[in-house]
């Protein structure tokens, strides 16, 4: 019970995420000299505690100090090149397709087993602040996060400027019965703050969602229609929405298999927890699944209203110009200019023929105000 609670505790450090507040989480790149460009930390970890050293690691230098004294190497890595991470791939003996897969990125979320190592990939997902909607925002932006997990080694690979881990690195290294568990642990915090993020951003999406079905069906709408929403800021909505989809939708399998498939390289007190992410990850796919749907519901909505306001707006042109067809038809019979038209010449024509026009145009005007035209 004490490990569960400790677990909780590092990995889900509050029991809300604060999105809104902490969007602007910054990446920290800073590099130790001496390491190759693109690692951001290189530490061992034995028996839960950091190993001191007198000066940083090299990856190879921490690969030859675990292998003497035991232990597991944690490295950290963000955006590599293909020669920055040959290195250590050769070192650790990582499968080339991942090796690839981790260097070239945009890689669909996905766990792939290989002989001595797991390879799993994440999608990160941050909320972009904004202080109202428009057809160009940028409502979520995404990163990655590539993990190899083998038994005496844990690597992640970064990319994109946001999704930190060096303050999970940190509440790792303050539980060193969690962290002895060794490289599953790592991996099983990783997914955990991988998905609590989709949590707080699947709130802040829905404050947006709320906004804009508010503005379709908004009380407060002249003629019952709503007019101040663009259909290209719903439309955008929806491609943030996609976006969210495709990082969170790919990535529920391995989070399944991981939970319930005994591995060798999972320990199996930490497997379980995985349960716990699965769960928490579907709960998040069943909102986003939500949110597309309810805005497939709200685009077409707005779309029935536009063409309502249309017809709204032509009905009343159609009553103006039926109004508009009385006057214009007595000109044109008394504009014809034949010799013989009695009216003409009779003393009162002139009154009658206007009084009648009038007196036309206001039934026809009335007539078509009763019954909603104008």
């Amino acid at each position: 019970m004490s490990m569960i609670r400790d677990l909780r505790a590092v990995v889900r450090p509050s029991s809300r995420v604060s999105l809104r507040k902490d969007a602007g989480t910054s990446y920290d790149t800073t590099r130790d000299p001496g390491t190759p460009s693109a690692v951001v930390d290189c530490a061992v970890y034995r028996d839960g505690a950091r190993v001191p050293t007198p000066t940083p690691l090299t990856p190879h230098e921490a690969m030859r100090l675990v292998r003497r004294d035991g232990g597991f190497v944690w490295i950290g890595l963000h955006e590599p090149t293909e020669a920055e991470f040959a290195g250590i791939a050769g070192e650790f003996g990582l499968h080339p397709l991942a090796v690839e897969d981790a260097v070239q990125a945009h890689q669909r979320p996905k766990l792939e087993r290989y002989d001595d190592s797991l390879f799993t990939v994440f999608k990160t997902i941050h909320y972009v602040e904004h202080d109202r909607l428009t057809a160009n925002s940028e409502v979520v932006e995404t990163g990655e996060v590539m993990c190899f997990t083998g038994r005496d080694f844990f690597i992640t690979v970064r990319h994109g400027g946001q999704g930190s881990l060096r303050a999970l690195r940190r509440r790792l290294q303050d539980d060193p019965e969690l962290l002895a568990k060794g490289p599953s642990a790592v991996l099983h915090a990783i997914a955990d703050h991988v998905v609590d993020g989709y949590i707080a951003v699947a709130d802040a999406v829905q404050d947006d969602i709320d906004e804009v079905e508010t503005e379709v069906f908004s009380p407060g709408r002249k003629g019952g229609v709503s007019r101040g929403v663009d259909s290209a800021r719903i439309y955008q909505l929806k491609r943030e929405v996609l976006e969210f989809k495709r990082a969170v939708a790919p990535l529920l399998r391995p989070m399944q298999l991981l939970s319930e498939r005994p591995m060798r390289l999972i320990d199996p007190d930490i497997q379980k927890y995985f349960r716990d992410v699965a769960d928490h990850l579907a709960r998040v796919q069943e909102q986003v699944m939500g949110f597309d749907e309810l805005l497939n519901s709200i685009l077409q909505a707005n779309l029935a209203q536009a063409s309502v306001a249309q017809n709204e707006d032509m009905r009343k042109i159609t009553a103006w110009a039926a109004i508009i067809a009385v006057p214009t038809m007595v000109c044109g019979v008394y504009g014809m200019n034949f010799d013989h038209m009695p009216e003409l010449h009779w003393k009162y024509g002139y009154p009658v023929i206007m009084g009648v026009t009038v007196v036309l145009c206001l039934g026809i005007h009335r007539t078509l105000k009763r019954n909603g035209w104008l």
